[in-house]
Parts: structure tokens; C-alpha cells; sequence
């Protein structure tokens, strides 16, 4: 405490010196006069850096900077696909900024758009990072491959550039496709922006955005916010994710931070589920993810839920749970207990999309078969705000939307 007390004094004293005019008689030597700056602001840090130089012998440790509102925050405004299928939003790479539309998600760490070079129908269809018309791009050359749940792929090579998400920017490794699956032709986002931890990088070695701006000190607080829009809630319209920060307008009461129990996707445990508050005795492990449009839950957890709900049918033939449309009409709710609180989903948007023209049947916004680990998508996220904090102890930060 002593030795605090001590560098303290020696800071407040090299404030002072920066700041005090001259006072007191005359000297006899050579004088220097010295002139006060009206506009000086004091800087901790700084005094603090120019001791640690003068003094090297003290050790000093130079205390890092404190990020004010308006730094370490970026704000990327969603466009919600169809009805609440998928969102991107706008990155730029490269200098100067070449802009990608990306789907942010929790589900993988990977960061990867086409490239110039990609020459297959789907790389074609959407717009491609000319990496020979930004200064700052860095090469890497080791290859590059990733799938996915649905079966689509991408594979190309990695490179580095600058990365900015709502004018957050860090030096960031990417995937630069050289060839995609068909099943990329017709989305409408240019790649995929990996929200996950590091420990599921397709390429072992990589950091993610999130742990180069950690690391960077570019961020006011290690957190992605998720807002998603909703065309049931709100006409699909002012969803963002903010990087960051946490939008306390968008939820109400207070977040309840849930412990991830495993680093790799955003894995939680999910104690309970019920049914307009009644139990239906089921729970799992599960993640929360963002770039997963559905709720998929265990085969009896599934059952359980659909019990409920009359006119509900596993359809073998269209591949999964049915629901008559009507029920986008319903006050009921679903409710998932993570944290000690249980959250809700309304049943109204299970009615998730007409099996055919005639709207009468519906795909079901819960589906069955994740055994294991139950995956919260879109259909939980659009109803919850959720803040992924990756602190030393890692959390997703839930609470109802407004």
C-alpha cells in the first residue's frame, strides 16, 4: 500500500508540474520563463508513462485506457430475411473499405466472404473481396475449409486484413472462399461472420474478432450484444448487434448471466422447460444461437411441447412438426429456465412458415432430434435480447424484450 501510495504522489506531482505557473521572487541566474496551457487536461496515463521513462528503475505499471462512451462501441443495423429467417448486416475489410454482407454467428468462429478468384455460380451471385485493391491486406496462404449443419460448405484460402464492424476495427484473419456449395447461391448475405470461441476455428491458431479486439483494448466492454427484429413484434425492422456495449432500452428488468459450461459454441445449461408455466420435465445442455433460425430441441422434449398444442403433428413426409397456422393467433407461451429464470417464447411463433399455398399448416418453430444439446435459435433469440460476454468467466446475458 505504501509503494501505491508512493507512484500516486509521484503522478499527482508530475500533473502539477504540468500544469503550475511560474510564482515567487526573482532569481539572480538566467530565467526561463514558463507559460501555463489554459487548455491543458489532465492525463493520469500519461503522467504515469512519463515517470515509468524517467524512472525505469521503479518498475511502474502504466494503467491501461478507459474507453469513454462514444469509444469501443460499434453498432451494426439488421435486415431480417423473409419472415425472420435469417439477418445480416454490413462489415467493411480492407483499405479502403470494401463492404460484405455478413450473417453473424454464435454457431462458429470462422470469418469468410468470396474472393475475386472464386469462380463457382454461388461465389458469383454475391459480391467478391478484391484483395489486390486493399494496402493493408496481408497474406497467409494456408488453406482454408469449413461446413456446416445444413450441408453447405466453403473452402479457400486465409488472409488478413483490416476488419470494422460498425467502426470497431482490428487486424483480423479471414477465410477467402475459392469455391462454395450450390446451397450459398440464393442467400442473400456474401459470408458469415463466426461469433463463437476460438477452440472451433476451422484453421487451429486463429483468433477471433472478438479475441483480437479484446486483446486490442478496442472495446468498451467484451461483450456482442444481440438484438433480433421480429415481423410478429415490431414489422422486422431496428434489430443491431452492438459490439461492445448492451442496450438497455431494448429488455426489460434486469439480465440474468448464464455460465457457459463449455467453450466452443455458446454452451449453456438449460435446467427446465414448460409449457404456460407448467413443467414438462425435460432439460439438456444447449447452446444459443444466433445463426440458427429454429428452436431444436431433444425428440421428447419436442413431443412434450407439440403435446400442447392441438392439431400438432410430426410429419414424417414434410420432415419434422407441423402446427396449424391458426395458432400464430395464440396466447400461450413456452418458457426455457436457464440462470435460476425461466424465458419465455410465444407460441404464436411456432407458426413459422405455411407447409404449402394453402396456409393452413405451418412448419413448426420447434423442431426435435438435437439429443444432447438443444439449440436456441432465432425463434428464442427474437424474443430475448441476449449478450454474449466473453470475460475470463464467460456468460450469455438474457432478458426479456420490451
Amino acid at each position: 500500500m505504501k509503494f501505491t501510495a508512493t507512484i500516486l504522489s509521484l503522478a499527482i506531482a508530475a500533473l502539477a508540474f504540468t500544469e503550475a505557473a511560474p510564482t515567487g521572487p526573482a532569481h539572480s541566474g538566467h530565467e526561463i520563463p514558463l507559460v501555463r496551457k489554459e487548455n491543458h487536461k489532465k492525463n493520469f496515463r500519461s503522467a504515469m508513462s512519463k515517470l515509468a521513462n524517467r524512472y525505469p528503475e521503479l518498475n511502474l505499471s502504466v494503467p491501461r485506457p478507459i474507453h469513454s462512451d462514444a469509444v469501443g462501441v460499434g453498432k451494426v443495423p439488421l435486415t431480417d430475411v423473409g419472415t425472420d429467417s435469417e439477418y445480416y448486416g454490413s462489415v467493411s475489410v480492407g483499405t479502403p473499405a470494401q463492404t460484405v454482407r455478413l450473417d453473424f454467428d454464435t454457431g462458429s468462429s470462422d470469418i469468410w466472404f468470396p474472393t475475386t478468384s472464386c469462380t463457382t455460380s454461388a461465389c458469383k451471385s454475391h459480391k467478391q473481396f478484391n484483395s489486390a485493391k486493399s494496402s493493408t491486406y496481408k497474406k497467409d496462404g494456408r488453406k482454408w475449409t469449413i461446413s456446416y449443419g445444413d450441408g453447405s460448405s466453403a473452402s479457400g484460402i486465409l488472409g488478413s486484413d483490416m476488419v470494422s464492424v460498425g467502426g470497431v476495427s482490428v487486424r483480423q484473419t479471414i477465410g477467402l472462399a475459392t469455391s462454395e456449395s450450390s446451397q450459398f447461391a440464393q442467400s442473400p448475405e456474401d459470408g458469415l461472420f463466426g461469433l463463437g470461441f476460438d477452440t472451433i476455428e476451422s484453421v487451429q491458431g486463429v483468433k477471433t474478432f472478438m479475441d483480437n479486439a479484446i486483446a486490442a483494448n478496442a472495446l468498451k466492454k467484451p461483450v456482442v450484444s444481440a438484438y433480433l427484429p421480429s415481423v410478429r413484434r415490431n414489422g422486422g425492422k431496428g434489430g443491431a448487434y452492438i459490439f461492445g456495449d448492451i442496450d438497455t432500452t431494448k429488455y426489460t428488468g434486469n439480465l440474468t448471466y448464464v455460465p457457459v459450461t463449455r467453450k466452443g459454441y455458446w454452451q449453456i445449461a438449460i435446467t427446465g422447460a414448460s409449457y404456460n408455466n407448467k413443467s414438462l420435465k425435460q432439460s439438456s445442455q444447449g447452446i444459443i444461437d444466433t445463426g440458427t433460425t429454429l428452436i431444436i430441441i431433444g425428440t421428447s422434449a419436442a413431443a412434450a411441447v407439440h403435446k400442447n398444442i392441438k392439431g400438432a403433428v410430426n410429419d414424417a413426409e414434410v420432415g419434422g412438426w407441423t402446427v396449424p397456422c391458426s395458432i400464430a393467433n395464440s396466447k400461450d407461451t413456452i418458457g426455457f429456465t436457464m440462470g435460476g429464470k425461466s424465458f419465455k417464447v410465444p407460441v404464436a411463433d411456432l407458426a413459422w412458415s405455411p407447409v404449402d399455398s394453402a396456409g393452413k399448416t405451418c412448419y413448426s418453430g420447434v423442431q426435435g432430434g438435437q439429443d444432447g444439446l438443444w439449440i436456441l435459435g432465432d425463434v428464442f433469440i427474437k424474443n430475448n435480447y441476449c449478450v454474449f460476454s466473453q470475460t475470463s468467466n464467460p456468460s450469455i446475458g438474457i432478458a426479456p424484450l420490451k
